[in-house]
């Protein structure tokens, strides 16, 4: 019984060995501009969900919104500074947050949602949020009253 425990332990441990590495990946082909290798890490129905409210977006989508950016390095650059990783007991889903950091947006939060497909983890829902301090929220929400009313009327109307 010990051992099967201890198999078990060790296949979640690979496995989320594996969705870091993945994910290291993913981040680095965005950095190098990398088209074609930043979206081979997705599945083919997957969604990323950028800081904008109107920002939800189908793979495709997505696509069609970075590839301008793709047409020199870095296309953009986040890079992990903490990372969990969580594995279903079936070992065929992840979910993970990471806290970010990128010259463009400051320190930033990732969350998602990763599927084992053909023996490989690809990514299925995946969410940018910009990280604001607790001490600033009130600020920040001032701040952006106008566009949250903006956004807010877009969405309603649709």
């Amino acid at each position: 019984m010990a051992s099967l425990f201890f198999l078990l332990q060790l296949s979640f441990a690979v496995a989320q060995q594996n969705v870091d590495q993945q994910l290291n990946q993913w981040h680095e082909a965005a950095a190098a501009a990398n088209f074609e290798s930043y979206f081979s890490h997705f599945t083919e129905d997957a969604y990323f969900v950028g800081t904008d409210a109107s920002e939800r977006w189908s793979v495709n989508d997505f696509k069609t919104f970075a590839k301008t950016h793709f047409n020199s390095a870095p296309a953009w650059e986040f890079i992990p500074v903490q990372r969990n990783i969580e594995i279903s007991s079936d070992g065929k889903t992840a979910w993970f947050d990471e806290v970010l950091n990128s010259n463009h947006l400051g320190v930033c939060r990732g969350s998602g949602v990763l599927i084992l497909e053909n023996n490989q983890w690809k990514i299925q829902h995946y969410v940018l949020s910009l990280i604001v301090p607790n001490e600033l929220a009130k600020e920040v929400a001032k701040l952006k009253n106008k566009a949250d009313q903006l956004s807010l009327t877009e969405l309603l109307d649709h």
